[in-house]
């Protein structure tokens, strides 16, 4: 009787892997995804206190809008990096007997006794919301260098890796290859992040260049695991002519290079973005994480600062994330939020809209005017999002016509960010902004 039954386990475990397999990655980021990195703040150096208070944050001030992952980026398996960049000098990895990377104790205690990044995950789960953590696409070159062997198989590191397209600005990892224990590498990193409660797989060094290979490897690794681990390709640029194999292999991918709290990188990102929006959603293009708040207590560029951009430049900066539906990752430190900063990322009206709306395309571009259209299936309101790029001083003048985003005759236009309600009469819509500054409104019959 016990044979039979474990048979019968076995059998629906089968069923269960197929059915799994058989589902499409895109239903487990139906939505944009939205949550914190630790990038911008703490650089590769985020400690474990420091992602528990952000999370706490979250659960009591974002969660209710729909805010949810909690991600540490970069080298959280190394004892000793440090603020600035990276220390490539005398790096102290932690690793297992298989290559694999492990939490650094020094940094992240409650991984102590074997348990990896599973207690964090608990802690983060048990407030509601979703774990992530950053890699380095590649295998350790410190595996390769001491030929750990490849969990569950005859392969060791030295015979699955290569020094082809190696990543240009951090030392640790070599390409795998399509040879015999490269996806079973693949395979045993995704099944240990996949048993620590894993949601969310930021890799880095995927997309530029971009490495189709080992996406196509890393797809199958999530897959195998059975645990729908959302994934996001980093950094861009992201070819565009990848458009159609990056959104059928991965939930969202970067558009660009970091972005931080600069006016160039916010101009630099429109530029990019008129090249990707046939293809938003239902995966989704990366415009970065968000460089507001408090940035930099450890973080790579500057020192400790509230963001630089001015409050026209943030208010910019959302109004593009969100009508464009990029994910949504705050990179400033929760905790030291202000107010302001606060009402940028609950505003009830403006995740609407990047959680519902549809078909979002350029309107047109010229002398420093931008205007930004999509459509809500389900309300069936306009948005529309008008921006001045230009830096000359006086404010711009910019009129709408109505019909171009599909409203004809007299309707009610509503200013997202103000509150403001107003009728539109003679089909179109006037607006004055500052330099930098823009408006974003719902127009309905």
């Amino acid at each position: 009787m016990k044979k039979k039954n474990l048979f019968l386990l076995g059998i629906i475990l089968c069923v269960s892997h197929t059915l799994f397999a058989q589902q499409d990655f895109r239903e487990w980021a139906k939505t944009p995804p939205m949550g914190w990195n630790s990038w911008d703040c703490y650089g590769p150096t985020v400690e474990e206190h420091e992602v528990k208070a952000n999370a706490d944050y979250m659960e009591k001030y974002l969660k209710k809008y729909g805010w949810e992952y909690v991600v540490v980026d970069i080298r959280w398996f190394v004892e000793n990096d440090k603020a600035g960049g990276y220390n490539q000098t005398d790096p102290r990895y932690v690793m297992d007997e298989y290559g694999r990377y492990l939490p650094a104790l020094n940094r992240f205690p409650s991984a102590a006794d074997g348990k990896g990044f599973k207690p964090l995950a608990d802690y983060i789960h048990s407030k509601g919301l979703k774990f992530g953590i950053h890699i380095m696409r590649g295998v350790p070159k410190l595996a390769v260098e001491k030929k750990l062997p490849v969990k569950g198989t005859a392969y060791t590191a030295d015979r699955i890796y290569s020094t082809d397209t190696l990543c240009k600005w951090l030392n640790d990892n070599y390409t795998v290859t399509g040879k015999p224990g490269g996806q079973e590498y693949y395979n045993s990193i995704m099944e240990l992040y996949a048993s620590w409660g894993v949601d969310f797989l930021k890799i880095d060094d995927l997309s530029s260049p971009y490495h189709t290979s080992e996406i196509e490897m890393i797809r199958k690794a999530i897959d195998r695991t059975g645990r729908p681990i959302v994934l996001s390709a980093s950094p861009g640029e992201t070819p565009v002519s990848e458009a159609g194999h990056v959104s059928a292999h991965v939930n969202m991918w970067r558009l660009v290079g970091d972005v931080w709290d600069l006016w160039r990188d916010v101009t630099h990102l429109m530029n990019v973005l008129q090249g990707w929006y046939p293809h938003i959603g239902p995966t989704w293009p990366d415009c970065d994480m968000i460089p507001l708040g408090r940035i930099a207590i450890r973080g790579e560029r500057g020192q400790e600062r509230m963001t630089r951009l001015t409050k026209d430049e943030q208010y910019t900066l959302m109004t593009l994330f969100t009508i464009c539906r990029s994910p949504l990752m705050f990179g400033g430190d929760l905790p030291g939020n202000d107010d302001f900063t606060l009402s940028l990322l609950t505003n009830r009206e403006v995740l609407q809209m990047h959680r519902e709306s549809a078909e979002v395309r350029q309107l047109f571009r010229q002398d420093g005017r931008l205007a930004i259209t999509s459509r809500n299936p389900l309300s069936g309101e306009r948005y529309l999002a008008v921006f001045n790029t230009s830096d000359r001083p006086e404010p711009a003048d910019i009129t709408i016509n109505l019909q171009d985003i599909g409203i004809k005759g007299k309707c009610e236009v509503h200013n997202l960010w103000t509150g403001e309600t107003s009728t539109a009469t003679d089909g179109t819509l006037a607006v004055s902004l500052r330099p930098h500054a823009c408006a974003l409104f719902t127009c309905k019959n």
